[in-house]
């Protein structure tokens, strides 16, 4: 008989957190300690882009953000099939292939 207890992880999601925030673009930056990502809300037709959310994280829970990720997307392409990249690596178009508005 084992005597090993499960490690068990109680996480609470207050309701203001639950909600979650719309981001569709990312920023990231690192020092030796650490790496910061921004979560940013891009705009049609807005050149300027609000920061909604800063994560502050050591690099070894970068690595295990991206590993968890890399798992993430593969179970999703396995369910839903090919996520399609654009190739774009630059910025997203600022348009979002819209006409400008004009009052």
């Amino acid at each position: 008989m084992s005597n090993k207890q499960e490690n068990k992880l109680n996480i609470e999601l207050p309701e203001e957190v639950a909600e979650g925030v719309y981001s569709n673009l990312a920023v990231i930056a690192h020092s030796n300690t650490e790496f910061v990502i921004d979560f940013l809300r891009l705009m049609p037709n807005v050149p300027k882009a609000k920061v909604k959310s800063r994560i502050v994280i050591t690099p070894q829970h970068a690595k295990r953000l991206l590993t968890a990720l890399a798992e993430n997307i593969q179970r999703f392409e396995a369910q839903h099939g090919k996520i399609k990249d654009s190739g774009n690596a630059g910025m997203p178009p600022m348009n979002f292939n819209t006409p400008t508005a004009q009052a």
